[in-house]
């Protein structure tokens, strides 16, 4: 067990850059990538699995000199905050792989090499306890991202390609000026941990609170830092967008996790009230905007961001107030759970695409008469983006509201009106498309789904139901690691 956090992230690294050389053998380049990406998932439920729970601190800790000159480790690791999302990307990657088994026609090879080496790189992100091992992780899967929007993307590929490129690069310049100041106040070190013990003057911490934010806000995003997210989702292929929605964005989340909070907690205090203002202005306004879209990926892809407006606003309700861990354990859930959601719907109007080449609500109707039982996967989906009791949807956002209410009943009200309005487009999507009559000839001619989408679409499916009937799977494992940042904050020492 010692080496497999490593293989975690190298094994779909080195066997994706394998899969990108088989050119005109699209057949092997898929059943190669596949078993990439099973031993990938098998890899990290294995650490899911071993990953003991009551244990505070790091655990499966590998720690080995890279650039000495400059005290740069390979120090990796995971506690109870990093384990969910390690298995939430390999179990994403793997679904994505295999939907485009015969979806994906057009460079086979390279298609599937990239989401690979994506999938290890951002296990690495999530893995990594040196800044600067964190920073490369974090960015390099920058390229792989441009490169799936950029080749098999829409009409607009292009110019969605360059905006996201751009506004989470800048971003992420911010944030390597915050981590070299960092190194040099903490006696020359990239050791995440030792920032935890290096105090900070307010001054300091307030500015590197702004580097830190913009680069994860941008990448979560939070409002008013979303404007790349719209392009991405709607000009990547399928695939794209669900590893983008499912997984790519939860590093924003993760980074407040890992070093907004712990570092500076003192700005995190100030601040805090500024954050949660913002998450509920996210929360509330793209839930509006969401509504009135007639485009089903423009829709959900507004949804997404209302969505993780939860997230920020689960983590910010909770500093200086150890008695209240509600909003930071459903902030984590509500990651979690999203991903398996947002993957499932993309999932579904994905499928419709591919039959039908439209994305435009109006030009479906009917669809329950030709794919019932597509219609059933949606319709699942679509209660647990509403927050359906019973399923995921439901456990991380009542958490998140519970949290809110505890700190203040006015943001809990305001982050309850998420389960009004998101009822509201969802339904109206779900009925405008699947219910009703059939009004294109087309619809009369599609098939329902096949054994690759109703494989993953059952996986997913089981996910979002056991999480619902049985949240105590994901809390369970989070809750050390949550209390740890939670007294680590509460107990930080104001310096001058």
């Amino acid at each position: 067990m010692q080496y497999l956090l490593s293989l975690t992230i190298w094994v779909p690294i080195l066997v994706g850059m394998v899969v990108s050389l088989l050119r005109q053998q699209d057949k092997l380049a898929r059943g190669l990538a596949v078993l990439g990406a099973f031993i990938s998932l098998f890899l990290s439920i294995l650490v899911f699995i071993y990953f003991s729970p009551f244990v505070s601190g790091l655990q499966f800790e590998e720690n080995l000199p890279w650039i000495s000159s400059l005290n740069i480790n390979y120090h990796l690791g995971i506690d109870g905050i990093s384990l969910l999302f390690l298995v939430l990307n390999n179990f994403i990657t793997f679904g994505v792989i295999v939907l485009g088994l015969k979806v994906i026609k057009h460079k086979v090879a390279l298609y599937n090499g990239l989401f690979l080496i994506m999938t290890g790189l951002v296990s690495g992100a999530f893995c990594a306890m040196d800044a600067i091992l964190f920073y490369i992780f974090f960015e390099a899967m920058l390229i792989p991202v441009y490169l799936i929007i950029g080749v098999w993307g829409g009409e607009n590929r292009a110019y969605a390609a360059i905006k996201f490129f751009l506004y989470t690069f800048l971003g992420s310049l911010m944030m390597l000026v915050a981590l070299i100041y960092l190194y040099y106040v903490s006696g020359k070190s990239f050791d995440i941990f030792t920032y935890y013990r290096t105090p900070l003057p307010m001054l300091p911490q307030i500015f590197l609170f702004i580097a830190f934010s913009l680069a994860f806000a941008i990448k979560l995003p939070m409002f008013p830092l979303h404007t790349w997210l719209p392009d991405a989702y709607v000009e990547a292929p399928t695939g794209g967008t669900i590893v983008l929605a499912a997984v790519a964005v939860k590093l924003g989340g993760y980074g407040f996790l890992r070093f907004v909070l712990p570092i500076l907690p003192n700005a995190s205090r100030v601040l805090a009230s500024t954050m949660v203002i913002l998450s509920l202005i996210a929360i509330v306004y793209f839930s509006l905007i969401a509504i009135v879209q007639k485009d089903m990926k423009r829709m959900l892809a507004y949804s997404s961001v209302s969505h993780m407006g939860f997230v920020t606003l689960g983590c910010f309700l909770f500093v200086g107030t150890i008695s209240n861990p509600w909003g930071l354990d459903g902030a984590i859930v509500q990651m979690i759970s999203h991903g398996f959601v947002i993957a499932g719907m993309f999932v579904c109007i994905g499928i419709l695409y591919e039959r039908l080449n439209t994305y435009n609500i109006l030009d479906y109707g009917g669809i329950v008469n030709k794919m019932p039982v597509l219609a059933v996967f949606f319709m699942l989906f679509a209660m647990a983006n509403v927050g359906l009791p019973g399923t995921s949807g439901f456990v991380g956002e009542f958490m998140v509201i519970m949290g809110a209410v505890q700190t203040n009943f006015i943001y809990g009200f305001f982050a309850a009106t998420v389960l009004v309005l998101g009822a509201a487009y969802t339904l109206w999507l779900y009925k405008r498309a699947i219910f009703g009559e059939v009004k294109s000839k087309s619809v009369t001619e599609v098939k329902d789904i096949n054994t690759q989408e109703f494989l993953v679409l059952s996986l997913l499916g089981v996910l979002v139901v056991v999480v619902g009937v049985y949240p105590e799977l994901l809390v369970g494992k989070i809750q050390v690691g949550v209390r740890d940042l939670i007294m680590h904050v509460a107990n930080s020492k104001l310096v001058f």
